[in-house]
């Protein structure tokens, strides 16, 4: 079997944005069962949320919620999409 590491790369908005919509799915909601119904595909989804969680000093620091607000706003802009547009995704 390889074992040779797969590097992604992730803007940091990116990152933190993922960070917290993995948080939601894993530890805060019955979701990630529905979502992911393959408990083989979890072993990647829990790497890349410690990956994460270990690497953004954001999700330590008391402004969490305004700085994910903003991160998620540069990245709705970027993405040319609005609030509303999320909706449909």
């Amino acid at each position: 079997m390889d074992e040779e590491p797969v590097i992604i790369k992730l803007t940091r908005d990116q990152a933190f944005v993922l960070s917290d919509w993995l948080y939601e799915v894993m530890m805060e909601s019955d979701k990630l069962d529905a979502i992911v119904p393959d408990k083989a595909v979890w072993a990647g989804i829990y790497a890349i949320s410690g990956t994460l969680e270990t690497t953004l000093a954001e999700v330590f620091m008391p402004d969490y919620a305004g700085r994910l607000e903003q991160a998620r706003q540069r990245l709705l802009e970027a993405a040319g999409g609005n609030e509303d547009d999320e909706e449909l995704g």
